[in-house]
């Protein structure tokens, strides 16, 4: 067990050395930008995605928002589990996140999906809606690609497509967009 540990953070330590920090800087430039607009981001995933989609808007809407003169609007769209469940049932799961939009998002908004199979038919349709409406859309994904690094302006695509790596190195990522503002201003 002690050689499987060691293996696993081995590997651990190599997915987020390959963090793109060029990426990064902008994904932090874009979230800057839509606070001085006035602009909301929205944030959204399934599983673990899900979970670090609600860590980074928590992050981002208390942590780098309090005590500052000009604080982010952002809301985690996988949080109402009402809402979710109510639109799964009466349309389909595919279409939680978008209708979600269809109510809430205006041309400008920030979207970021998250999504290790980048497949996620939910996911995917949120991007597009997005898209189709003038919305700023960052993906976070894996080297699995699917159709969210198609569809996202913006993506950063993890060297690795192990379900646990990639979302700690999205959390990694998640971190860095909410700390540039709690520690760097």
């Amino acid at each position: 067990m002690k050689d499987w540990v060691n293996g696993y953070l081995t590997e651990h330590a190599r997915v987020v050395q390959s963090i793109p920090v060029d990426k990064v800087t902008q994904l932090i430039d874009l979230i800057g930008q839509a606070r001085e607009a006035d602009k909301t981001i929205f944030t959204c995933g399934n599983g673990g995605s899900a979970a670090n989609a609600s860590h980074f808007a928590v992050d981002l809407g208390k942590g780098a928002s309090l005590g500052k003169p000009k604080r982010f609007k952002i809301l985690s769209i996988n949080d109402n589990v009402p809402y979710l469940t109510a639109l799964g049932n009466d349309l389909s799961y595919e279409d939680v996140f978008v209708e979600q939009l269809i109510n809430l998002a205006k041309p400008g908004d920030l979207l970021l999906c998250m999504s290790v199979s980048g497949n996620s038919p939910n996911v995917v349709k949120a991007l597009q809606w997005a898209r189709d409406n003038a919305m700023v859309t960052i993906g976070l994904g894996s080297k699995r690609r699917g159709k969210l690094a198609e569809l996202a302006e913006h993506t950063v695509l993890i060297d690795d497509d192990h379900f646990g790596r990639v979302e700690d190195a999205h959390m990694h990522i998640c971190h860095m967009l909410c700390y540039a503002f709690m520690e760097n201003e």
